[in-house]
């Protein structure tokens, strides 16, 4: 049948005058040859004409892998919490106050000296020790001050703070109520004075100054007590103002403040604690 139709169409194009459209022959399909493509991640691929495949793109590097340099990015540093970042580059701690300086190499206390040649070996032959690591000497000096009207005035504990600074020479930790005392008004936490404890050199060299100096200066002083020990060698005394220290500026004094200044010891009697701190020539009263 399709051989017919197609012998009637032509006769029909003969009769019409127009040329006989030669008929198309099927040529055979050329064997297709596999072409060579190179891709980006190493030898060349076999691909088909026509139907080239695109390269594979490069995998990232995932989380836990590294980079092409096979280091992983520095991650910047966080401030601490002593210190802020790099924009604020302030320290917390107010720059008034400014620590006294070490001490030189080489340097000893006037006290400390006079400790080892005299009163050392002098509390030795009366007390009969057999060792010299038995000789008591001093352990520590604590610097208190406690003000009470700093929870209605903050400028008076600054004030407290830069005045017992200047005496010590070191930096006051300042004091907070530990429990809430419904009858004085007082809630935990609150800030009500500062203290300094002082060791070592700076031990030696505040007792110099407190002996030397702020005692004879106290108004109509007669001695201190011989009797505020505490039982386990420890003295404790009072100053009701700290304008008797000679580093402390009148003019510059917000209020007029005491301090409770504790000597600590290694005596274990009252009796070795007097017998030391009077050869390092604290005035106590003799009637």
């Amino acid at each position: 049948m399709a051989e017919e139709n197609k012998e009637e169409t032509r006769e029909e194009q003969v009769e019409a005058g127009k040329p006989e459209q030669p008929e198309k022959v099927d040529e055979p399909k050329a064997a297709e040859e596999p072409v060579k493509a190179e891709t980006a991640e190493g030898p060349a691929a076999e691909v088909k004409s026509g139907t080239a495949e695109k390269p594979e793109k490069p995998k990232k590097a995932g989380k836990g892998e590294k980079g092409e340099k096979g280091e992983k990015p520095k991650k910047a540093k966080k401030a601490g919490k002593g210190a802020k970042g790099e924009k604020d580059g302030k320290d917390k701690k107010s720059d008034k106050f400014e620590e006294s300086p070490p001490m030189p190499p080489g340097y000893m206390p006037r006290k400390l000296t006079r400790f080892r040649e005299e009163v050392g070996p002098a509390l030795q032959k009366r007390f009969g020790y057999k060792n010299i690591h038995q000789i008591p000497r001093m352990a520590k000096i604590v610097v208190n001050m406690g003000i009470g009207e700093a929870m209605k005035e903050s400028k008076l504990l600054d004030a407290a703070v830069e005045d017992l600074g200047t005496i010590t020479g070191q930096r006051p930790k300042i004091t907070k109520a530990r429990k809430s005392v419904a009858s004085f008004k007082v809630r935990k936490g609150v800030s009500l004075g500062c203290k300094v404890t002082m060791r070592g050199m700076r031990m030696y060299e505040f007792f110099d100054r407190l002996v030397t100096s702020a005692i004879p200066r106290i108004r109509d002083f007669r001695g201190l007590s011989p009797d505020s020990f505490d039982g386990h060698g420890n003295y404790t005394f009072g100053i009701k103002e700290q304008i008797v220290f000679p580093e402390v500026d009148y003019d510059k004094v917000a209020k007029v403040m005491g301090m409770d200044i504790t000597i600590a010891t290694t005596c274990k009697t009252d009796e070795e604690a007097l017998e030391l701190l009077k050869g390092l020539g604290m005035p106590f009263r003799t009637s």
